[in-house]
Formats: structure tokens, C-alpha cells, sequence
């Protein structure tokens, strides 16, 4: 729960994480299972953390999308039933918004617009040029795979449990980056797009061609965690070259928590100010950076502005016009 976009009441999340540790990511049949069991005690944890009855809400936040359909459609159908029941409006939220929202969430002094976000988890790598809390402009997106999945499946080939990002982190922490050269993606390419399939098959073949990986993974890791981040932060300096007006860049999403994505962004973007979620829970899925991206969509108001963004946030890369 969300007050005013800002203030968290209660942030509750049930994550299925355990269940797909061995798997190499989630399925989604069980994923929506796990969901329809942890619901209703969600629900009412939330409402007892926050002291809260239903008759003191003024509105239900729910992402439409995208995301796993199964998933969302136990969302979407818990969401319309507590509004029919408590009466309360109904505001369905992109996913990448919610991402961009996160930021605001526990905020202690005011944004300056326009801000640079990057949003990248294992759906999604997005760039966006944010000219307020809810109207935007698509920059540059991944052209194939999302940084959230080079981080999961160089996990799987590593032999490292899901999800990705955090066990290279922590595999990664002795280790030397400059150990093993990794190439930078779309270095030459004159679009802020994202690539990462070269990485993961880098890394196949550098496993492949290392009979005794196994006793460099930590030099492995860090080496392919900064080839990952690297690539990352290339895209914002380039951006930054042709947005000189930027006054803060924001990291939102599962990547942001990498601690040193963080620190090479904030490095490379002086004189702008680095922002990323006030906590490791508002980077990943959770229902406050959606309660937030709901209250600033009502503020706004801007219903034709809103229907452009998720208009362009889902277009495949070739059709979106800028």
C-alpha cells in the first residue's frame, strides 16, 4: 500500500524464488499456482501491516502487462473482484511503468526532470528519456535478450542456482574482471539498443574452451558480470552525450540491486545524480512501485499521454517510431 506515490504503508511480497532455485528459471503454470495460494494471505497481511480496513482505500492497482499470462490473469481477476466488492476504482498499470515508479518510493527530497532510466530485469532492458512522473520516451531497447536473462542463463551454464543475477554477484566477489575479455555489444552501433545473445555465447564457448573452469568460477563470473554492466552503462554515456539536458539517471528493476553496475554508473554519469530504489525489494516485482505508478497516473491525468507510452513500450523494437 501507497500513500501519495511515495510513502509505502506495507510492501508485502511471497516469492517463489525457492521453488525454481534448480530449475534455471520459472515456469509458469506453478508460478501461477504459488500466486492463487499466497493471495489471500498476502492480502490480508498487507492490510494488517498497514492498519488499514478496505473502507480506508481509495483505489486498487493492478499490472495488466506484460508479464506471464497465467500470472497476470490471477492478478488482474483478484483485482477486479476486490474492486466489485469493495467498491473501489480499478487502475490497471504497465509493468515498466510500475519499474520507472520505483524510485519515487520512501523519496526523501524531489526529482529533477528530465531523467535518464534505465529499466532492466529478465523480461525487459529499456532506456527511457522521462520528461515527468508518467510521459516518457523510449531511447533504446534490448534487441534479443534482456539483461536479467544473460545474467540467469550464464548462471545455468555456470552451474549456479536461479535467479542469475544474484549468485554471479556473489560468485563474483573475489574475483578479477579483467581476468577473462568478454566483447562489448553494439560498441559501433549508432542506436542506444541493447544486445546480450553475444555475451551468453562468449561465455558458452569460454566455458567450453576452459576444461578446468571450475576452478576460475569467480574470476569467470566477475569478468562476465562486468562485460554484462559494461554494456549497461555504454548505452547511458551514450545517451548522456546526446541528452545533455539530463539532470538525474535512474536504475530500476532485478539488475539495479547489482552493486557494481551501481558503482560503474556512478562514476560514469558525473555531474548527473545516480538514483536507484531505497530498497534491494523495490527493484524487483512488487505491488508498491505499481501503487505508485497508479497514484501518478491519476495526478497526471494525461489519458492519451499514457496510452502512447504503452503503446510504444509494447511495440517490437523495428516498429517503434521516436
Amino acid at each position: 500500500m501507497v500513500k501519495d506515490g511515495i510513502e509505502v504503508i506495507s510492501n508485502v511480497i511471497s516469492s517463489s524464488k525457492e521453488t525454481f532455485t534448480n530449475s534455471g528459471g520459472v515456469i509458469p503454470e506453478k508460478a501461477a499456482r504459488e500466486q492463487v495460494r499466497c493471495t489471500l494471505p498476502v492480502i490480508h497481511q498487507a492490510l494488517d501491516k498497514a492498519d488499514v480496513s478496505n473502507e480506508q482505500i481509495d483505489a486498487i492497482a493492478v499490472t495488466k502487462g506484460p508479464g506471464l499470462l497465467v500470472s497476470l490473469l490471477v492478478g488482474s481477476t483478484v483485482a477486479r473482484t476486490l474492486s466489485s466488492i469493495w467498491d473501489k476504482p480499478l487502475i490497471g498499470v504497465h509493468h515498466t511503468l510500475g519499474h520507472l515508479s520505483s524510485t519515487w518510493l520512501d523519496a526523501i527530497d524531489e526529482y529533477k526532470f528530465p531523467i535518464l532510466s534505465l529499466s532492466a530485469s529478465g523480461g525487459h532492458t529499456d532506456l527511457w528519456l522521462r520528461e515527468s512522473h508518467t510521459k516518457g520516451k523510449l531511447l533504446g531497447r534490448t534487441r534479443d535478450d534482456a539483461a536479467g536473462e544473460a545474467f540467469d542463463k550464464g548462471a545455468q551454464l555456470l552451474g549456479l542456482s536461479y535467479p542469475g543475477g544474484p549468485s554471479i554477484s556473489k560468485s563474483a566477489i573475489d574475483g578479477n574482471f579483467d581476468a577473462f575479455k568478454f566483447p562489448l555489444p553494439l560498441h559501433d552501433d549508432e542506436s542506444m539498443d541493447f544486445s546480450f545473445s553475444g555475451l551468453k555465447t562468449s561465455l558458452k564457448y569460454l566455458l567450453r574452451d576452459t576444461p578446468d573452469f571450475e576452478n576460475q568460477i569467480s574470476d569467470i563470473t566477475a569478468s562476465y558480470q562486468h562485460a554484462i554492466c559494461k554494456h549497461l552503462i555504454d548505452r547511458i554515456k551514450k545517451a548522456l552525450e546526446v541528452y545533455t539536458q539530463v539532470k538525474e539517471v535512474h536504475l530500476v528493476g532485478g539488475a539495479s540491486a547489482n552493486i557494481h553496475l551501481r558503482t560503474l554508473a556512478e562514476e560514469a554519469i558525473k555531474p548527473a545524480v545516480l538514483r536507484v530504489p531505497m530498497k534491494i525489494s523495490y527493484c524487483t516485482d512488487n505491488a508498491a512501485m505499481i501503487g505508485a505508478a497508479a497514484y501518478y497516473l491519476v495526478k497526471e491525468a494525461d489519458e492519451k499521454a499514457y496510452e502512447e507510452f504503452e503503446t510504444v513500450a509494447s511495440m517490437p523494437l523495428d516498429e517503434v517510431v521516436l
